[in-house]
Order: C-alpha cells, then structure tokens, then sequence
C-alpha cells in the first residue's frame, strides 16, 4: 500500500511540477502573434523563431511598447529606420501604424531581413538591429573587433553583446514552438 500511495504522490507532484513548468514558460516565452509572425517570416524567408526572439527581447510582445529612445511597437523599430525601410519597398509609411502588430511586424522583417542580407550573417544583423547598422560596420572594420571584416570576433557594446545573448536563448526556446 506504501508503494502505491508513494507512486500517487510522485505522479501528482509530476503533474504540479509539468504545470508550473509550463506556467513559467508561457510568462517569460509568450507566444502571441504566431499567424502574422509566420506569416512574414515565411514571406521574407526568415526563421519565425528568431522573429518571435527577437519581439520578445524587444518588446515582450507588447505592441504598444514605446522605449525612452523613441523605438516602437513590437519590433521596436526607430521611426526614421522604420520610414527607410518602407519607402525601399514601396510601402506607404504611417508612424501612427507602428503600433499595429501586423504593420510593425512587416517592416521590422523587411529591415531584419535586409540586415542578414547586408552582413550575410545572422548574428551581425543582430547586432546590428540592436546597436544600428553603422556601430557593426564600422566594428567590422576594426581589427580589434574582427579579424576579416566579415565577422564579428568580439561586441564592444555590452548592451548589444547582452542583446544577442538575450535573443539566443530565446531562440533556443522559440525553435521548439515554430515548428
């Protein structure tokens, strides 16, 4: 009889732990926006996983969100880099729109896609999404920071260098649910 209530106990104690497990993982890894997130990253052919990392580094998946630097919405975009990349592809740009998760989330796609595309390196873009396009290139140029110019062997920024850590680990989590 022991044996068995041991059992019963061990399998609810399983059950409360698998639960506030998944409790844990659905505070700190949302998954919000998957239609529209996989929607753009599969017209822009980028990983939805890294896109949901990324918004969730960004803005933790509020699109409302607007930073002290003046970034917006989900993918926390800048409104100058945000007004750039929708006139390089012809979209009419609206500020008030970035706000709305599915506009911000096309043009921050377009612009992450065109970072990957710049540096054809993923962990570059990055870096370059958080620290700005002219911080990684002038980097890369640096030998103190890159030994060919191609990738980056050190990240002088520490917020930056935090940032690619931060999406990272979430990717590692998002890749499992963007299957």
């Amino acid at each position: 009889m022991k044996t068995i209530y041991s059992c019963f106990c061990l399998l609810i104690l399983s059950i409360i732990l698998s639960y506030c497990l998944g409790c844990f993982y659905n505070y700190f890894y949302p998954i919000k926006y998957k239609d529209e997130i996989v929607n753009y990253s599969s017209m822009y052919n980028l990983d939805s996983a890294l896109i949901a990392s990324v918004i969730n580094v960004e803005s933790g998946y509020n699109e409302n969100s607007i930073s002290s630097k003046g970034a917006i919405g989900l993918m926390q975009l800048m409104p100058k880099t945000a007004e750039w990349i929708a006139n390089k592809n012809q979209i009419i740009y609206d500020k008030d729109k970035l706000i709305d998760s599915s506009y911000n989330l096309n043009l921050g796609c377009l612009y992450l896609k065109y970072l990957i595309e710049l540096f054809n390196n993923e962990k570059n873009a990055i870096c370059a999404y958080n620290a700005g396009l002219g911080n990684v290139t002038n980097w890369l140029k640096n030998k103190e920071y890159s030994d060919d110019g191609f990738v980056l062997k050190t990240i002088p920024f520490k917020e930056t260098n935090d940032y690619l850590n931060r999406v990272y680990k979430n990717y590692h989590y998002y890749k499992n649910r963007y299957k």
